[in-house]
């Protein structure tokens, strides 16, 4: 079956959505989408959508959304906070499971896997986790775009103290202009606060894919920490690096075939 475009009503506003129906007879459960930050989300679009049918083939109804003041959903990017963005997940998740049989999948990719977690922590009903490219912390993420706005002073020579302005102005409560992106406090405060770990005692299965270009390339010493963690806890976790370019950065739209079929393995081996 074609993928279905519509509206959910969120709130006071709607939330653009592309829904992939399962096209194996044997439905194994239903995947709802989070994605990365700002242009992030641009660059890894082609990603998700190749994503999205590979897993509707495998038998699982995928739900792409476009969180609050992003892509087609309504509202403006300047005005999108922490909270809504998590509260728009919960949402989906919870339409999802009204419409689709079987286990409810997370998925995010970057910042997406933050917003992804914290949705899980408020669901009343428990949820399984995929990871792409998981971001442990916001903060680091958050100090890496607010770096896009201090090339000019880097090249100029004059960025001593440029970082601790930007910082002062959202402590401050003013939006900051960042890559052509109109950053609302509430969206980066709540941004550098969010942390994977520690996971609801509901989320059972976690798979965790992490992508190199590099054949020899293994799981970052963090990203191991974070996965001890994350079994100590009580969750089933499949942790594996897959070849292929970051797409999610690249100057030209890329794609990352391998990760792909290791995203169905990875589905396959855990189970739904």
């Amino acid at each position: 079956m074609a993928p279905s475009a519509f509206f959910l009503p969120v709130g006071t506003g709607e939330r653009f959505c592309i829904l992939h129906p399962a096209a194996s007879e044997r439905r194994k459960g239903c995947v709802v989408y989070a994605h990365p930050f700002a242009e992030e989300m641009n660059k890894s679009r082609r990603m998700v959508a190749l994503q999205a049918s590979a897993l509707a083939d495998a038998g699982y109804a995928v739900l792409q959304l476009d969180l609050d003041g992003c892509g087609d959903s309504s509202g403006d990017f300047a005005d999108a906070s922490w909270e809504g963005w998590c509260s728009d997940v919960v949402r989906a998740c919870r339409w999802m499971r009204e419409q689709q049989p079987g286990p409810v999948w997370l998925w995010g990719l970057r910042a997406g896997v933050l917003v992804a977690a914290e949705a899980a922590r408020r669901l009343d009903f428990p949820v399984n986790l995929l990871f792409w490219q998981p971001a442990v912390a916001g903060k680091s993420l958050l100090q890496q775009f607010l770096r896009l706005s201090l090339a000019a002073e880097l090249v100029g020579g004059n960025s001593r103290g440029a970082m601790e302005a930007l910082r002062r102005r959202i402590d401050g409560g003013e939006p900051v202009e960042i890559a052509g992106y109109t950053l609302a406090p509430g969206l980066a405060l709540g941004l550098e606060q969010a942390v994977l770990a520690p996971l609801p005692a509901t989320t059972t299965k976690v798979i965790w894919l992490e992508v190199s270009s590099r054949a020899d390339a293994t799981l970052a010493p963090v990203s191991e920490k974070t996965l001890e963690a994350l079994r100590q806890s009580g969750s089933t976790v499949f942790a594996r690096v897959a070849n292929g370019p970051a797409f999610w950065q690249t100057s030209e739209i890329e794609e990352a075939p391998e990760l792909i079929r290791a995203t169905v393995d990875a589905l396959s081996e855990v189970g739904p």
